[in-house]
């Protein structure tokens, strides 16, 4: 969902995040990663402008992310 929202194809997200494409395919597939792959993943994501929601952000009471900023048109 995150890299859907940034518009970031595989091979980006994956460079940025120091993983291969594999690794991110993954991880998008829901298998187990190790905790650090999943941080340098997470970290990215942000950096790139991603927040994530818990629960209890503002009240919104579910879980998901959203953009620090709108992303420029491509």
């Amino acid at each position: 969902m995150a890299r859907t929202a940034l518009d970031t194809r595989v091979k980006d997200l994956a460079a940025s995040a120091s993983v291969s494409t594999n690794t991110l395919v993954r991880f998008e597939r829901g298998e187990e990663l190790k905790p650090r792959t999943i941080s340098a993943i997470r970290s990215a994501l942000e950096s790139a402008g991603i927040i994530f929601i818990d629960g209890d952000y503002q009240g919104a009471g579910d879980t998901g992310i959203r953009l620090k900023t709108p992303t420029a048109e491509r």
